[in-house]
């Protein structure tokens, strides 16, 4: 191992849902510390973008189809991820969904389309990469929670639970493979302007009700979190298991505006 606690170099990183969004920072912020990566998504073609300009970083990538949804996908990208590059040193258990809804509107068929996808596929996509890092006797897997892995928020039931599963999870699986050299974290973003809520970032009324909440005043840009996935991923946290990272700002501890007399 280097001595260098965030270079990558040799590693094989594996991020999931990478077509778009977070999951396209994650890989950038991998790659320029030395990772080879295997990017997924629904639709292996919905790659090829990313692939090209990964190429053109000169970031070494190779793309596979993974529905989180199905077994048999998540079974045929266990054995194709380990092929790739021969190993998978780190998981970025990324693909996720969000449905926001009133409680009271939300379907059987909602709640199963987030759960699926949010906890239970990123159980079995887990589990089909630790075989390999059993093997081998070396891991990283960071899942992706969010601040509402700890915060709970209206429109958001089906979508906390699947996040607030998340850092159950990841406690349960780093006490499980901690003997195999297996390390497992979440990272949880606060708020981020990604594609899939940037109609609420227009709104401006909004985004400042929202910046009043956080400490540090601004809600959080994509790059805010590459420090933190290469830090997970690498020997800087080879003593850190089961947590969770939250990257938020400070939005959790709380802030409220409070009246201070003179």
């Amino acid at each position: 191992m280097s001595h260098n606690f965030f270079d990558l170099t040799g590693q094989v990183a594996v991020v999931t849902g990478a077509s778009r969004g977070l999951g396209q920072y994650f890989s950038r912020a991998l790659g320029r510390a030395g990772a080879k990566l295997v990017i997924t998504s629904r639709r292996v073609g919905d790659c090829d973008p990313f692939l090209e300009e990964l190429g053109n970083l000169g970031i070494e990538a190779k793309a596979l189809a993974l529905d989180v949804r199905q077994r048999d996908s998540i079974t045929a990208f266990g054995v194709a991820a380990e092929a790739a590059y021969g190993k998978v040193d780190i998981l970025v258990n990324n693909a996720g969904c969000n449905i926001r809804k009133p409680a009271l509107d939300v379907t059987w068929e909602d709640w199963n389309t987030i759960l699926d996808t949010n906890l239970r596929g990123a159980f079995f996509v887990a589990q089909a990469v630790a075989r390999g890092m059993m093997r081998r006797g070396y891991g990283r897997i960071i899942h992706i929670g969010s601040v509402t892995s700890v915060f709970g928020y209206a429109g958001l039931a089906p979508y906390g639970a699947s996040r607030g599963g998340i850092r159950q999870l990841t406690m349960s699986l780093a006490d499980d493979w901690g003997k195999y050299g297996i390390t497992v974290n979440a990272l949880a973003p606060g708020w981020f302007r990604t594609e899939q809520n940037k109609v609420m970032y227009e709104n401006e009324e909004w985004v400042e009700y929202l910046k009043e909440r956080i400490p540090l005043n601004r809600p959080g840009r994509p790059d805010d979190l590459d420090g933190a996935v290469v830090f997970l991923a690498g020997e800087a946290s080879r003593y850190v298991t089961g947590q969770t990272l939250l990257v938020d700002g400070g939005i959790t501890v709380g802030h409220t505006r409070a009246l201070v007399s003179k």
